[in-house]
């Protein structure tokens, strides 16, 4: 074997044998990374590529039909992956440092270890510091079992010995592979321990969770293709200051990426939260300016959302422009929706919108209550408290239609609104005792509240 030095993107992996600004296959720049890597014998890789050749067979003969889903206990864990755990599934969860990865799988620990074994292996921590931890969180099982291990393919070697029912990487940053010769948490060593792990998993039908790091820009760190290998990409999201957690999924194969789960951190512990819309509003400042309430969904689960605008003067020639939780281009088009269509002047006003609870809004139906709360927070005028705005906002100022209308009214209604600003599109012949205002621009908005 003899070394050879590469240069390796971060985001595709694509190899390059010198330094570009520009990686030439993703076209992503200043992603080409240093490595040295080792060369092995051409006819040892053809014998490896060939040793696990399978004959076909047809789709109808393979069983698992009726495959049962592992339930993890915690329900709003359960939702973001689709129902429970799947066999021989390899998961990558992911966000902030001190975000709660580590203790939503500790856990999961407590909550799976009555009835399976679970191998917990750590490359950051020792056996002893992964105690206390357990102890503050009241993890307490005879099936778990810890293993202080950097080297993945003892890893592999302790779990096909263990044969536990679920295994647990924290984190992949810390393995190391002996057939790459960089440091750990780079491209090449992600990767192949990413690979050998996904061997793993899918050979012996036990599930795999992989803690994941974050760049800088928040992103996961390592090769993109890591997020490719996996099933399933888990990310937390949450503010540090803020003690609630938001769990989604940005993949999975086995179920929906629009289901979310929320947590508030606790000296405890992560604790769900069975019903977040309750949450989102506590503290909702009343009588004030520039304060609209939405229903969006999250998957199945409508959850009321509070839009806060702050629209001051500016004396700078180029007013500032911030959404905290919204869409930027998305508040800019409905910017110029209101100075065109509505005649709302905002040249000369800083224009700040924020989403209570760390919340992030990607649905159009969002859209009346963000432009309601700024046309609020321009002529400073009240929306009442016991309204909810929802609807899609075209360029032409038109309301349209938007889909769940009954279940996101029924969200309202239990939370005691009591009147509720639809599309006209929207109107059925569903029961309710909430006032429904039906409209079809945005400009009735203004004159019927």
């Amino acid at each position: 074997m003899k070394n050879k030095t590469v240069y390796i993107c971060s985001e595709c992996g694509a190899e390059s044998p010198k330094w570009a600004g520009k990686c030439p296959e993703c076209g992503a720049w200043n992603t080409l990374v240093e490595e040295s890597v080792v060369q092995k014998p051409e006819k040892t890789a053809k014998r490896t590529s060939l040793a696990n050749i399978s004959a076909p067979v047809k789709l109808k003969d393979v069983t698992g039909k009726d495959e049962v889903r592992t339930l993890t206990g915690i329900k709003e864990f359960d939702r973001v992956l689709g129902g429970g755990i799947v066999k021989g599934a390899l998961y990558l969860v992911s966000g902030e440092p001190g975000i709660g990865k580590s203790t939503i799988l500790l856990q999961l620990c407590e909550k799976l270890g009555e009835s399976t074994p679970i191998l917990y292996v750590s490359g950051e921590e020792s056996p002893r510091q992964i105690r206390i931890r357990a102890d503050r969180l009241g993890v307490k099982k005879d099936n778990l079992y810890i293993l202080s291990q950097t080297d993945i393919e003892t890893v592999c070697e302790q779990a096909s010995e263990q044969n536990p029912g679920l295994l647990i990487i924290d984190s992949i940053q810390t393995m190391n592979h002996d057939g790459v010769s960089s440091t750990p948490g780079s491209v090449s060593q992600v990767r192949e321990c990413t690979a050998e792990l996904m061997r793993f998993a899918k050979n012996r039908d036990i599930p795999v969770f992989i803690v994941g790091h974050v760049n800088k820009e928040g992103s996961i760190a390592g090769p993109k293709v890591m997020e490719h290998m996996v099933d399933a990409v888990l990310y937390f999201e949450g503010e540090r200051n803020s003690e609630y957690r938001i769990l989604r999924a940005v993949k999975n194969r086995f179920g929906s990426t629009n289901e979310i789960g929320v947590f508030e951190m606790t000296g405890e512990g992560l604790k769900e939260i069975g019903n977040p819309s309750a949450v989102f509003l506590q503290g909702k400042p009343a009588d004030v300016s520039g304060i609209a309430t939405v229903c969006v969904l999250e998957g199945t689960r409508p959850i009321i959302a509070e839009v806060q605008s702050l629209v001051a003067p500016t004396p700078f020639p180029a007013p500032r422009r911030v959404s905290v939780g919204f869409d930027y281009g998305r508040a800019n088009l409905l910017i110029a929706v209101l100075e065109k269509r509505c005649k709302l002047f905002f040249g000369t006003s800083d224009v700040y919108i924020n989403i209570i609870g760390g919340l992030k809004i990607d649905e159009p139906a969002a859209d009346l209550a963000v432009a309601t709360a700024l046309a609020s927070g321009l002529k400073d005028f009240v929306i009442p408290d016991d309204t909810i705005l929802i609807g899609e906002v075209g360029l032409a100022g038109e309301i349209r239609a938007v889909t769940s209308i009954e279940k996101r009214i029924a969200e309202a209604r239990m939370l005691g609104f009591k009147r509720a600003v639809i599309p006209k599109r929207n109107k059925t012949d569903f029961k309710t005792d909430m006032e429904l205002i039906c409209i079809d621009n945005i400009k009735e908005v203004f004159n019927k509240l």
